[in-house]
């Protein structure tokens, strides 16, 4: 199983990285998951926009799925458009992202996979196994696992006692970080920060830990740092 990092940055991209995305792949099999604003040109230098198996979103954000537009109209426009593209996602999340285009422009290049978080499925070579964490839409934190090795993915979400649930004994836990020690008080159901993804990490059990959907701007230096063990509060 490899991971290839497209993009990191929450809520908009900057002149350095893209928004959340990210490509899995096993056995020749690429999935993409969700491709946030400005990941599809980062996508085009692994990849064409036809050699993608599939795209799995967690969630209706535009920063996790404003590029699935692009995609799909560069394999839709193309002199030789490949196979409908699955794309699996929760009920309702792609309703914005699907609606930019004239109807049935796009009708040909996707077939559109709707599930409950919560659900379980099969996407090319990967299990998935999905739970329901907390955002301000609904999210679904990503289980894909393979005979040999188990990628867990928190897409945007809050506290949760479920998220060591879905990265337990994961070789790799890529959680959402959107502050480093504090989450504003209106926020804090909704958002993490690192000194509690690397808990979350500790308690499952994972092997490793990558943080994503950092705020712009973010100093990275204090996120290599591991938080003390005695700290508790799920807002710190």
């Amino acid at each position: 199983m490899q991971l290839t990092v497209l993009g990191g940055c929450g809520a908009w991209p900057t002149a350095a990285q893209a928004c959340s995305g990210y490509v899995l792949e096993h056995d020749g099999f690429r999935l993409l998951i969700d491709p946030g604003y400005a990941t599809l040109p980062r996508l085009l230098e692994h990849a064409a926009a036809d050699e993608i198996d599939a795209v799995l979103i967690s969630h209706g954000h535009p920063d996790h799925c404003a590029d699935l537009n692009p995609l799909l109209r560069a394999r839709a426009l193309s002199d030789d458009p490949p196979p409908a593209l699955p794309v699996y996602a929760a009920h309702g999340a792609l309703d914005a992202v699907l609606a930019l285009d004239r109807p049935g422009m796009l009708g040909g290049a996707y077939t559109l996979h709707e599930f409950p978080p919560g659900d379980r499925f099969d996407v090319g070579p990967f299990v998935s196994a999905t739970w329901l964490l907390p955002h301000f839409v609904p999210n679904a934190g990503l289980r894909l696992s393979t005979e040999d090795a188990v990628f867990a993915f928190t897409g945007d979400t809050g506290p949760s006692p479920d998220i060591p649930r879905l990265a337990e004994g994961a070789d790799l836990l890529l959680s959402e970080a959107t502050y480093v020690h504090q989450v504003p008080a209106a926020d804090a159901p909704y958002l993490l920060t690192a000194r509690l993804a690397g808990q979350y990490a500790d308690q499952a059990g994972a092997a490793r830990l990558m943080l994503t959907h950092l705020w712009p701007g973010t100093d990275r230096t204090p996120l290599r740092t591991r938080p003390p063990k005695s700290s508790a509060d799920p807002s710190a």
